[in-house]
């Protein structure tokens, strides 16, 4: 063999291997529904994968509400439900936004808010949920011992005119590990 096949043969062998540790940088999350008596059935999985601009979300989800959803990364790995005022709230052990630098606010997955807010999650007329989402400030180290949640309305990436982007209720939850 010639020295340029020899040279190449080991710069394929360095990509492959380059692309197994990629696979390290990257987690399939089990997303469950959440309701007041708890976690509910599974919904389908959301893969996340290190990228050199962010992490790409790669929903295969069923069963869901139509339309445009709110969707974050929560601080605590857990999705069931929790008291709050005296009744049982779906999701909410979950807690808040990860908002590991303390910005308090929400602005979307472009701002210089939560580290949490992830754009968007579309789902479509049947209920399915395919489309992958890249989230540019966040890393797959970031989400793991955490969240991922999906609210049942929309997200405008603000606090107005209601906190939290106007998400409203939780809906599915999935725990990363």
């Amino acid at each position: 063999m010639s020295k340029f096949v020899n040279v190449r043969l080991l710069g394929i062998a360095a990509a492959l291997s380059l692309s197994v540790a990629h696979g390290a940088d990257s987690v399939v999350v089990e997303m469950h529904l959440v309701a007041a008596e708890g976690v509910g059935e599974a919904i389908g999985t959301v893969t996340a994968t290190q990228r050199p601009y962010g992490t790409l979300l790669t929903p295969s989800l069923n069963k869901l509400t139509p339309g445009v959803h709110g969707f974050h990364v929560h601080e605590n790995p857990d999705c069931r439900a929790k008291e709050k005022d005296g009744n049982p709230v779906p999701g909410l052990a979950a807690g808040g936004h990860y908002d590991p630098t303390g910005a308090g606010s929400h602005q979307g997955p472009f701002g210089e808010g939560h580290l949490g807010d992830l754009p968007a999650l579309v789902v479509d007329a049947e209920g399915n949920a395919a489309a992958p989402v890249l989230a540019p400030r966040i890393r797959v180290a970031d989400l793991r011992g955490r969240a991922l949640m999906i609210h049942g309305g929309g997200d405008n990436y603000s606090d107005m005119p209601e906190k939290l982007g106007g998400g409203g209720a939780r809906m599915a939850c999935g725990v990363v590990e």
